[in-house]
């Protein structure tokens, strides 16, 4: 059976007629109790039933909700929460979006794999449209960056020069049958069989959905190889609107880095290292300390920019915490003006903020054990130090 969502993947609406209605359970795919509705089956639909690596479509039958699609022999089976009448005409509306995207993914797995081989040899053992990313498993153990980028640069040729893609009818016993690619025809499958051709690239048996031409693809990204199950080598992509997504998401996160940081997104690697250095070094001087009730930490962090960052210092302030230590931090050469901050034990850094900035020969506020401003005279940190010091050796005479 070929479902009028084979013969056109472009259309978003479809009027049918409903054959059968009867009551049954649905499994949610991400476990659970299981759901109570109905199986519809209709004379024909434009809902794709799961099959050949592709998942199902979701739509509506009129304003009833489609949650799953299965294929059962030569039957698209629609499983919805509300009773349909057998013989009412109905109309299917298709959830766009979702099908386009499978569209996308699924021509794009045709169109790597055919160039994969091509160009290399790797044969396609098998292919998942993920929701979030696709993996065409390749039949060998390695892949390298190099092979990588030859096949991301080969397939974006390919979708510019606008090649055709067009789907065939064929009889299952049609000679022509064993000619195109593929991995074998389920053994419930009855009626016609479909081949998908890559105009003067691939011919691939497939039951599922597809562009009409490559440029309907718009770019492919190859996010790079994993290692599969013996000696199988995994690919990993995304194709259309999910690399459109991927950017917008990823610009999002740089764009935070980037406020968070200060720096610009070149520099946000060595940054985040410096960070973690700094952290590293925090934590292993603070466990040196043992049982300590109270104990007194001074760094002096230079900037990784000359304007130096509060955000920064705070930052580490948090990851080491300062319940039962007082951390003084400084930003800034010290010929020049920079930034400070006391954090600690409230009562303490009540005390000694407002004298430290003194010292500093600059302005500064807190709450909450938190005390940080400007400082105009870093070159007084060594008395700053010394004033904490003393303010500790009386909180711990023994220590």
């Amino acid at each position: 059976m070929v479902f009028q969502c084979q013969r056109d993947s472009w259309a978003r609406q479809f009027t049918t007629r409903v054959v059968s209605c009867r009551a049954a359970e649905l499994r949610p795919e991400g476990g659970g109790e299981p759901v109570s509705g109905f199986q519809v089956v209709l004379e024909d639909t434009i809902l794709f039933p799961e099959g050949g690596g592709q998942p199902d479509d979701r739509g509506l039958i009129g304003d009833v909700p489609v949650l799953r699609v299965t294929r059962r022999g030569s039957e698209a089976v629609h499983f919805v929460p509300a009773a349909l009448e057998p013989g009412a005409e109905v109309l299917l509306s298709l959830d766009w979006e979702r099908r386009f995207d499978h569209m996308q993914q699924h021509s794009g797995q045709h169109l790597i794999s055919a160039v994969a081989e091509q160009m290399f040899g790797f044969k396609t053992t098998s292919w998942e449209l993920g929701r979030q990313r696709s993996v065409i498993e390749l039949d060998t153990p390695l892949v390298t960056a190099e092979q990588v980028e030859a096949l991301e640069k080969s397939v974006n040729e390919k979708i510019r020069d606008r090649v055709p893609v067009t789907v065939r009818e064929l009889a299952a016993d049609d000679p022509e049958v064993e000619t195109v690619r593929s991995r074998g025809l389920p053994d419930d499958h009855v009626g016609p069989v479909r081949v998908v051709d890559i105009k003067g690239i691939d011919s691939n048996l497939c039951c599922g959905t597809h562009v009409s031409n490559l440029s309907d693809l718009q770019v492919i990204k190859l996010l790079g190889v994993e290692k599969g199950k013996k000696n199988k080598t995994n690919l990993v992509f995304l194709a259309g609107n999910r690399v459109l997504k991927s950017i917008e998401q990823s610009h999002s996160t740089e764009k935070a880095l980037t406020s968070l940081l200060k720096n610009g997104p070149g520099e946000h690697v060595e940054a985040v290292k410096r960070l973690q250095s700094s952290v590293k070094l925090l934590q292993k001087i603070l466990n040196s300390r043992g049982g300590s009730c109270f104990c007194l930490k001074c760094f002096f962090i230079h900037p990784y920019r000359k304007e130096g960052d509060s955000e920064f210092m705070n930052i580490i302030a948090n990851e080491i915490g300062t319940e039962e230590t007082l951390l003084f931090l400084t930003v800034g050469d010290e010929k020049e003006a920079g930034l400070f901050l006391l954090a600690g034990p409230v009562e303490a850094v009540e005390n000694l903020g407002p004298r430290v900035a003194e010292l500093l020969g600059g302005k500064g506020a807190g709450k909450r054990g938190r005390f940080q401003g400007k400082a105009a005279k870093m070159s007084r940190r060594g008395e700053v130090q010394a004033l904490l010091q003393e303010f500790v050796s009386h909180q711990n005479p023994g220590a």
